[in-house]
């Protein structure tokens, strides 16, 4: 028996022993395989995870305005989870503190949810472990991330707590909407490695806000194998445009108010810099029936479009250049409102002898025609070879992703060409960006100087003490003589302030003197043109010392060129005046003497607009007819009355000072522009030394 359970034990010992021999066997001979049979193959297969590089791709500039503030930029958001199951996870350390961190998470939350909401779903998901990894909140901020990481438990130590983050990289656009189009967006791009820009400034700067691509591949160490920077990536330029703030928040609002009223498709606004070509707002408003308003859409402020007669005070430009015209007080045409031409009819609604000055006035078509062909009858494609020589098919590279260059035909001698010659000459026939008709509108402000729009202004490499300036360059160091562009000036002023001016019902403003043409151009359709308008109207102001040029376009608005387009840029000027930025003061202190009328005919503004006007109550009514009745405020004349609390209702602030001081009131007031409420009712009695608030309103 003892010799039996002695060979039994012995067998055992055996069969242990011949599985280690044949396990210590095997991994000798793979041992020997690898190292020697296989050395080869698995050095190559070390080798290519040691020297394999990948790309790093480097920090995206960001965007700015012409003051600093930022337009664009990447940020880290973070996305906050929990690992329950992670190791070392302390669950005494969770139910010690999940009371403490369920009121935290309220707070944190706005008490959006409470913490005994809080309480019940973390103890499920704490219980349950069917979730391994529980997102706790998604899209933080890294100063939300940094707040919740201080909060009772979560500011364990990692190990302990679970508590982890995924840094994801967000392009943010800090003024959301406001110039999102020129701004641009980023995003994927066909083989490309990284994010790119796709739209906008972004796309058209984006070899520069890029950077340089950096190297990284893995290293081994002691004890681990690491990623390794070879080549660290070069981030960016930070870049400085000429987009200001204050102005783009103006454009935006106030094309926006008229497109709303008129009913528009679609509109967009250039204001630009006179003497610099900084495009300092640029506003592209498109209709959506999906969210019934107005959205930054394409930007046509750059594509190609009839012009209508914007295009006039181009060709008399040549024409005064060229020796067509001379005195632009001499009579030149015989003043037929009806003019044939080959198989083609001209109309106008004008009649009688005209000067240059009354053609652009009035815009007659058929006095412009008249005066381009008295040179370029014979050699109708003379018209778009000068054009061509001043500059104007020239790309303006003008930092605008989309941006494209004016279209004429090539023209012969037959009578077609001549034909399209005259309707070329009064803004048909023809495709012209309305950046291309600002710029010449800008040349005839700044006494012919051809200045190039532009919308960057410097370039910083992050860490960089130094800043590369992009130059004023231009497409013409003259494009027309100062003395031919003083000419155009009077003619462009006549427009708004002449007796039979176009714009003369809805641009002229009492505070700021703007000069400019209106436009009309029918949208072509395959069988000839629709009754679907476009309508532009392109400017100046202040009149006698040009500070700003400006181009609205509208297409589908249910009002004339004056009354949409026009009356955005009266508007915009208005509201730049009215806080100070012409170079005068914000007070409304009608006394400058630059007013060619002192009457009321249209609204300062269009949404629940202030009038100020002496009491007439057939005035009054008129004026509520017109205005829509009683969504307008409209306040009488200050009362001379010397009794009791005075009415400074519609006063600035000066005089309301004034008349208050006197009287024995002490005054507090907010908000800026003339005064709109005041706390103490008129006629009323008062103490001396009360308090009296009053409250200022554009």
């Amino acid at each position: 028996m003892k010799t039996s359970n002695k060979q039994h034990i012995l067998f055992r010992y055996l069969f242990v022993i011949s599985v280690i021999l044949l396990f210590t066997s095997a991994i000798i001979y793979n041992m020997f395989k690898t190292s020697i049979l296989e050395a080869k193959e698995w050095n190559n297969k070390a080798d290519s995870i040691l020297t394999k590089e990948t790309i790093l791709p480097p920090e995206r500039g960001r965007l700015l305005s012409d003051n600093g503030s930022v337009l664009a930029a990447n940020l880290n958001y973070y996305t906050a989870r929990i690992d329950w199951t992670c190791e070392g996870f302390s669950r005494n350390d969770f139910k010690a503190n999940v009371n403490a961190l369920c009121d935290s998470l309220q707070e944190f939350c706005d008490n959006k949810k409470s913490a005994a909401q809080w309480e019940k779903e973390l103890m499920a998901q704490f219980e349950a472990h069917n979730n391994k990894v529980y997102p706790l909140f998604t899209g933080l901020t890294h100063s939300q991330f940094l707040r919740l990481k201080s909060f009772p438990f979560l500011s364990l130590p990692k190990n302990k707590n679970g508590f982890y983050s995924d840094p994801v990289v967000k392009r943010v656009k800090p003024y959301g909407s406001m110039a999102s189009r020129s701004i641009g967006t980023v995003g994927e791009v066909k083989n490309m490695e990284g994010q790119h820009g796709r739209s906008g400034l972004e796309m058209a700067l984006d070899s520069l806000l890029y950077g340089v691509p950096g190297v990284k591949r893995r290293i081994q160490l002691t004890n681990q194998i690491v990623d390794w920077e070879s080549t660290p990536a070069v981030p960016g330029y930070d870049i400085t445009t000429t987009i200001n703030v204050q102005l783009q928040d103006i454009v935006e609002n106030e094309l926006y108010k008229v497109c709303k009223e008129t009913e528009a498709v679609w509109g967009t606004c250039v204001l630009m810099e006179v003497q610099t070509g900084e495009i300092k707002a640029i506003s592209n408003l498109e209709w959506s029936d999906k969210l019934q308003d107005y959205y930054e859409g394409c930007n046509n402020a750059v594509l190609c479009y009839e012009p209508g007669s914007v295009m006039k005070p181009i060709s008399m430009m040549v024409a005064l250049e060229d020796g067509i015209v001379d005195d632009i007080n001499a009579v030149v045409t015989n003043g037929n409102s009806v003019m044939e031409y080959g198989q083609s009819v001209i109309k106008d609604s004008h009649s009688g002898a005209m000067t240059p000055r009354q053609i652009i006035e009035m815009s007659s078509n058929v006095g412009m025609a008249k005066i381009i062909l008295k040179k370029y009858e014979k050699n109708p494609d003379g018209f778009r070879q000068r054009l061509e020589e001043m500059g104007f098919f020239e790309p303006f590279n003008s930092g605008i992703g989309g941006e494209r260059e004016p279209e004429f035909a090539t023209l012969g001698h037959a009578n077609k060409d001549r034909v399209a010659l005259t309707r070329m000459a009064y803004g048909y026939a023809t495709n012209i960006p309305p950046l291309h008709t600002l710029a010449m509108y800008n040349a005839i402000a700044n006494d012919g100087k051809y200045v190039r729009p532009h919308l960057v202004k410097k370039l910083t490499r992050p860490g960089s003490d130094h800043d590369s300036i992009v130059p004023i360059t231009y497409v013409r160091q003259q494009v027309c003589s100062p003395e031919n562009a003083e000419k155009l000036r009077i003619m462009l002023h006549d427009v708004v302030w002449g007796d039979h001016g176009t714009a003369r019902n809805w641009v002229q403003d009492e505070n700021v003197e703007i000069a400019g043409k209106t436009g009309t151009a029918y949208t072509v359709r395959k069988d000839g043109y629709s009754d679907e308008k476009r309508l532009a109207f392109c400017g100046f102001f202040p009149y006698k010392a040009p500070k700003y040029s400006c181009i609205v376009l509208m297409l589908g608005a249910n009002r004339g060129a004056a009354a949409s387009s026009g009356l955005v840029l009266r508007n915009i000027a208005a509201k730049m005046y009215a806080r100070g930025m012409l170079g005068n003061n914000s007070n409304y202190d009608n006394t400058s003497g630059n007013s060619k009328r002192n009457t009321l005919t249209h609204t300062q503004y269009q949404k629940s607009p202030t009038l100020f006007f002496q009491s007439n109550s057939a005035l009054l009514n008129d004026l509520r007819t017109f205005l829509g009745g009683g969504e307008t405020s409209i306040y009488n004349a200050p009362s001379s009355s010397t009794t009791g609390v005075p009415n400074v209702c519609g006063m600035t602030i000066r005089e309301a000072l004034a008349c208050l001081e006197k009287v024995g009131l002490n005054v507090r007031f907010t908000g800026t522009g003339r005064v709109a409420t005041q706390s103490l009712t008129p006629g009323s009695a008062f103490n001396k030394d009360e308090i009296i608030n009053l409250t200022l309103e554009i």
